[in-house]
């Protein structure tokens, strides 16, 4: 056989093959993404978790998502343990500091050992300082360190609060920020509250509300599956429970995606328009409609450009938000949001007052509502509104529809805090008023 004849040699190569990735580091990068995204883009963390953890098994995806929230919720507290163990302060920016911040949630916080918090920690900093890594979280590890019970808040949310609210609310959020909120439920008979306290073994507030500890499985409580409830904070089922019984009136519910107001709405006899520009939020508010057994004209649009095709009785406008009064469920806003952010949104809250109110006929009422702390975004609106409207007045809710142990403030609206009901698990951050067109 002539060298000619022989069979060649399949060709090599001409990368070698990649080794596999040690198990927990393809989901530890996917968390460095996830919280660059936050930081950096400014994206919200729900909003860029799919992006993230492309290509990740749902258990994965879970750990994603509890390392880079866990993260958020502590930096203050995370970055003063590691400013102790440096000899120069990190950059804020650094790719270091954040894989060290990553790996002490998961040490002190998730409960992942120490040597697999490591070990998972330095392949992120390829390339980059991996001795300098190893020997902080070493030494932090080998001290015993622990987080204090009252998060920290960042420095610049801290004093934007501290001026609009005084020390006491910043002290109230970060002491809420480091418990889990209750699971709260709302029901579509009010008068089946009573039994499913006694099945359930919560706790009411309200009619038509029952409060659960927190981290329960929400599918396999009793009924879930005969769409009894649907979950919704406390201090958000409050808009809708200003307007009481509809008996038949048309509301328009503006800005209503998921649904958890439309469902009030419905459950409380008013015939509903739903409008929301977000078709996937449309489809879960179809989906929470079919299992609770409730219905609403569901219609996608831009609120600025929409246009009823009728007159209503009333109009609950949840409007966009800096959404900073849900930062215990949401940690990320606090590092996105600032007085850019608020001003943004407050502009665009303006416009859609303005709007809504035309759409009310004199006698009608109106429901303002954000879920946000700042008062550009809720008292200072509806003051502005006022001034240029004096066709509207605020109106104080009726005696016995705030939940227990919440009040309107003196001009008629209403206010939740960090401080609200803070001994019974507290509630979101919303401000809400009524208004009523003379």
């Amino acid at each position: 056989m002539t060298p000619a004849d022989t069979p060649a040699s399949p060709p090599a190569s001409r990368y070698p093959a990649r080794a596999p990735e040690q198990p927990g580091l393809p989901a530890r990068r996917a968390a460095l993404r996830l919280l660059d995204a936050v930081i950096r883009r400014g994206q919200p963390l729900e909003t860029a978790l799919h992006g993230a953890t492309q290509g990740l098994a749902p258990s994965d995806r879970a750990l994603v998502h509890a390392i880079a929230a866990e993260t958020l919720r502590r930096i203050p507290d995370l970055d003063a343990l590691i400013d102790g163990a440096t000899p120069r302060p990190l950059p804020e920016d650094a790719k270091a500091r954040m894989v060290i911040r990553m790996a002490l949630t998961q040490m002190l916080v998730l409960g992942t050992p120490h040597h697999a918090a490591i070990a998972t920690a330095l392949p992120l900093v390829d390339g980059g300082p991996r001795k300098l890594v190893h020997g902080v979280l070493g030494n932090l590890g080998r001290a015993n360190v622990v987080l204090p019970d009252a998060i920290t808040l960042p420095a610049e949310v801290e004093e934007r609060w501290n001026e609009q609210w005084g020390v006491d609310m910043s002290i109230a959020a970060s002491a809420a920020m480091a418990s889990r909120p209750p699971l709260d439920l709302s029901f579509r008979d009010a008068a089946e509250t009573d039994a499913y306290v006694e099945t359930l073994g919560g706790v009411s507030l309200a009619p038509g509300h029952v409060r659960l500890p927190a981290d329960q499985d929400v599918t396999a409580l009793a009924g879930f599956d005969a769409g009894a409830w649907w979950v919704q904070d406390l201090a958000a089922s409050i808009p809708a429970r200003l307007l009481g019984a509809g008996e038949g009136r048309h509301v328009l519910d503006i800005c209503a995606a998921p649904g958890g107001k439309t469902m009030q709405l419905a459950a409380a006899g008013w015939r509903v328009t739903a409008l929301d520009k977000s078709k996937a939020r449309l489809a879960r508010m179809e989906s929470n409609l079919e299992r609770t057994g409730l219905s609403a004209a569901i219609e996608a649009g831009d609120a600025l450009k929409w246009e009823p095709s009728e007159g209503a009785d009333a109009v609950l406008l949840d409007a966009p938000c800096s959404a900073t009064g849900i930062f215990r469920r949401h940690p990320d806003v606090l590092h996105r949001v600032g007085p850019r952010q608020v001003a943004e949104m407050a502009e665009i809250q303006a416009a859609l007052l303005a709007r809504a109110a035309d759409w009310i006929a004199p006698g009608g009422r109106l429901v303002y509502a954000t879920c946000s702390l700042e008062r550009a975004e809720g008292d200072e609106q509806i003051e502005r509104f006022l001034d240029v409207r004096p066709d509207f007045r605020c109106v104080a809710p009726a005696p016995g529809v705030l939940p227990d142990g919440i009040a309107a403030a003196p001009e008629g609206w209403v206010r939740t805090t960090p401080a609200t009901l803070q001994g019974a698990g507290g509630v979101d951050g919303f401000f809400i008023a009524l208004l009523e067109r003379t």
